[in-house]
């Protein structure tokens, strides 16, 4: 291995060696005790930990790395407190994520890291966003996140990349090359040779070092993060190495052969640099011990202090809570008496124009949403009002513009996300349910992120434009959903949801779009997240519902003048108005609940589970369900009025209030 030292100091050379040696020395330590059972897995970085060290030492400290599982290097170099980092391995409440995630799956905007999750890829992406909030705030940073030969093979990889490079956005992306995905093999992951060939494909710049050398390494990265500084760019570093260890203890390395084994240990960073140094007189003995001997002490001493912490005593209020940022809303009252009639549609641009001007640091990224103005054009004209850097038009691709939201957020930026079509929010769904959601629960850090959904059947639109998949994410803690039948709620939670420092799914059926029209007010305003409406009162029965069902109830019940309902309108499903339910319950005895969502697993179920177990004693009948077939979404009129349930309605109703 050869070390070009060119102009840096001794200084440099013997702080890059402490730094090196810092992690090699904890690594050494919690392999002891993982064999003890005091941590419970390790994921080892032994062999690469030059890439860590020079990657992270040329940076500013306040410029935002991402690591992965073996970068213990980023942490250390960063100079995290050890026993914070140890209550973290051992899950206390002094570690980073309050016992919730393990290892290094956490962040810290204190020392300016964002750790992964498990799902490697969608790391990238919130690079893309905290360089994209850099860029916005005209501050001349880099951001570096690394990802593995494996991770790489992921479209996470690709959707960063590509977004990166049309928005010429300032991330150095790493590539840490060990030859193995777990136990697969790179011949198993990749047909390519080199990660650098990938670089012309996306027009960006691609360099390959060895990830081995410190010296290289730390040379390489500062050459770049000066030059992506002054000229913002992404760059593709593919950083050569080994994994010496298992991809965490229990899986071994029996899949390697022994050659390689060798061939790598000959290599080993530590080892080489060291000898370097002593060869050049940098480093003598005596040094080395005394350095090993500071940091034995540091180990020692953290990990004194993170035993004696107590382990976490559960309280399901506070877990409950942590799912979400703390915020309390306080609906805004427009401040004039002026309304205009005004359709769906354009309560819901309203309510992005109000929105763009209230809050400077708001941005919008869709598909076709700026000269073209979206699909629907509802953002038509914002161009020219609020400019390109705020309107940004996207690649498809779902999933990176909302991890970049969240990067966004990192950077305390708020964005709107508009999948052109709720139906492609698939592409998307890990960012939304493992990134978005679980953020604040893990790290404290929350997701200013609304995502629009156009969703909804009724316009011959077919299995892919018009599914109603509310259901997916009322599952999710961490995440709030709204869903308004009308315009003025259309205007009021999009305004409300925008203003919530949470992730919020925001559904806008594309059926009301334009046949719904409304007073509503000029003004910005609000309406209350998590509180239902009672649009229309009765006595036989209770329909609880939102979207179009509150459209379709509304018409049925005109039909049948013999009976009157109490129509629930719930607006908010994620929380959604359980004091409202038990009133509107309690004053009929008979309730309905209706949605266009499919039957099965559809969030009437829950509502009705809820009742049961909390209302029974008022109820003179079964709670009864109405709503879409458990099919795909038929695209041919006729077959897609029998899908949906507005149909079947009066027929249900008749049979509850007969019961």
């Amino acid at each position: 291995m050869h070390f070009d030292r060119k102009n840096y100091s001794d200084k440099i050379l013997i702080d890059l060696y402490e730094a090196l040696l810092r992690p090699r020395m904890i690594e050494e330590k919690m392999l002891i005790l993982l064999r003890q059972g005091k941590i419970s897995k390790w994921f080892s970085g032994i062999g690469q930990e030059a890439i860590s060290i020079g990657c992270t030492y040329p940076l500013q400290d306040d410029e935002y790395i991402l690591p992965m599982h073996r970068n213990l290097g980023v942490f250390t170099t960063r100079k995290i407190p050890y026993s914070r980092l140890f209550a973290q391995f051992q899950g206390k409440l002094s570690g980073f994520s309050n016992g919730r995630d393990r290892s290094f799956h956490f962040g810290t905007n204190d020392y300016h890291i964002v750790g992964m999750i498990s799902h490697l890829g969608p790391q990238l992406a919130v690079a893309d966003g905290i360089a994209l909030a850099n860029m916005l705030k005209k501050e001349k940073k880099a951001t570096l996140v690394f990802t593995g030969d494996g991770g790489a093979s992921e479209g996470d990889f690709h959707e960063a990349l590509n977004v990166a490079a049309v928005w010429d956005l300032p991330v150095i992306f790493v590539v840490e090359n060990n030859g193995y995905g777990l136990s697969t093999p790179s011949n198993e992951q990749f047909k390519f040779k080199s990660f650098v060939d990938k670089g012309p494909g996306y027009g960006i710049d691609a360099v390959k070092i060895d990830g081995n050398n410190v010296l290289e390494v730390y040379d390489t990265i500062r050459q770049l993060a000066e030059n992506v500084r002054k000229n913002p760019r992404p760059v593709l570093v593919e950083a050569m190495t080994f994994r010496m260890r298992g991809h965490e203890e229990a899986s071994g390395t029996k899949y390697v052969p022994t050659e390689l084994m060798e061939k790598w240990a000959k290599k080993d960073p530590l080892q080489n640099y060291e000898a370097y140094l002593l060869k050049e007189k940098v480093l003598d003995e005596a040094t080395i011990k005394k350095i090993r001997k500071a940091i034995q002490n540091d180990i020692e001493r953290g990990l004194e202090k993170a035993y004696a912490e107590e382990m976490p005593k559960a309280s399901t209020a506070t877990e409950i809570a942590d799912m979400y940022a703390p915020f309390e809303q306080k609906v805004v009252q427009p401040q004039s008496e002026g309304k205009n009639k005004k359709r769906y549609v354009d309560a819901i641009s309203d309510g992005l124009k109000q929105s763009l001007e209230k809050y400077p640091e708001l941005v919008i990224m869709g598909q076709d949403i700026a000269e073209y103005g979206g699909v629907f054009k509802i953002t038509e004209g914002f161009v020219e009002t609020f400019g390109k850097e705020r309107i940004r038009n996207t690649p498809l691709c779902e999933s990176a513009i909302i991890g970049i939201g969240l990067g966004m957020s990192i950077k305390k930026q708020k964005s709107v996300v508009e999948m052109q079509f709720a139906d492609f929010v698939t592409c998307g769904f890990n960012q939304i349910v493992n990134n978005l959601a679980k953020s604040h629960y893990r790290w404290g850090q929350n997701a200013d992120v609304v995502v629009r959904m156009p969703t909804g059947a009724g316009v011959a639109a077919g299995p892919f434009h018009s599914q109603s998949n509310e259901a997916w994410f009322f599952h999710t803690p961490g995440l709030k959903i709204v869903y308004p039948s009308n315009p003025a709620d259309a205007k009021g939670l999009l305004c409300a949801a925008i203003e919530d420092p949470n992730p919020v799914i925001y559904f806008e059926h594309k059926f009301l779009y334009r046949s719904l029209t409304d007073d509503i007010h000029d003004d910005y305003y609000t309406t209350e997240i998590g509180k239902a409406k009672l649009v229309a009162a009765g006595e036989n029965l209770s329909i609880i519902t939102y979207g179009m069902g509150v459209h379709w109830a509304r018409e049925v019940m005109e039909s049948m003048p013999e009976l009157s309902a109490d129509i629930l309108d719930l607006r908010s499903l994620l929380p959604w108005d359980k004091e409202a339910v038990a009133e509107t319950v309690k004053k009929t005895s008979r309730v309905l609940v209706l949605h266009e969502d499919c039957m099965t697993g559809g969030i009437g179920g829950e509502i009705s589970a809820w009742i049961s177990e909390h209302c029974f004693e008022h109820l003179d009948a079964p709670v009864m369900r109405e709503a879409s077939l458990d099919t795909a979404v038929p695209f041919s009129p006729p077959l897609e009025q029998n899908f949906l349930p507005k149909g079947r309605l009066q027929q249900k109703i008749k049979d509850l209030v007969e019961f």
